[in-house]
């Protein structure tokens, strides 16, 4: 354990004060890697869109009901793409509504330590990603983690992996183009 790590109990008293902190909040709130949402609970069962106030902008958000102090207003502490960004009122079993608002995230590399700049931060280091799905994946990086599975696979087998594969063809294709060439003593490596 490094000098500057903390103990388990500070560490444990550290999750219990974010947890608080989070609580307090007047909306919940999970991300993705990509994207990020916001529920508001306890909006009246007999309102409808047009008695809220939702401004969602590259990097500021706004929600609430009209004519009342917004009960989420500040700036994203990173910028998102606003024509895929959504927000709805769903019905609740309890007869009340939720505003459900759908960031989606510009950098599809970062975790956000809070929705506004003004809440509270929780410690992004300690986020356990979901497992991705290969489909979710662009394409130069699906392929690469295909490959990496594969050269996993190959290597647990004991066989070449897809570099290996590939310069023992090149080699064997040279070897037929010049069959003069005495390989015999050839290493690959």
């Amino acid at each position: 354990m490094a000098e500057n790590d903390p103990t388990p109990e500070q560490e444990a008293a550290a999750r219990a004060k974010e947890a608080e902190e989070q609580a307090a909040l007047p909306y919940k709130w999970d991300q993705t890697i990509g994207d990020l949402d916001v529920q508001i609970t306890g909006i009246p069962g007999n309102f409808k869109g047009r008695d809220l106030v939702v401004e969602i902008k590259k990097q500021k958000l706004k929600a609430g009901i009209k004519g009342q102090d917004p009960i989420i207003d500040g700036d994203l502490p990173h910028a998102v793409h606003t024509e895929e960004s959504t927000w709805t009122l769903t019905s609740a079993r309890d007869g009340s509504k939720t505003i459900e608002i759908h960031l989606d995230k510009i950098n599809k590399m970062e975790w956000w330590p809070h929705v506004v700049t003004t809440a509270p931060k929780i410690d992004v280091t300690k986020i356990q990603p979901e497992n991705s799905k290969l489909s979710d994946l662009d394409g130069e990086t699906r392929g690469m983690v295909e490959k990496m599975m594969y050269d996993q696979r190959q290597k647990e087998k004991g066989l070449p992996s897809s570099d290996d594969q590939k310069k023992a063809d090149i080699l064997k294709k040279f070897q037929e183009q010049h069959p003069e060439m005495d390989f015999s003593n050839a290493k690959m490596g």
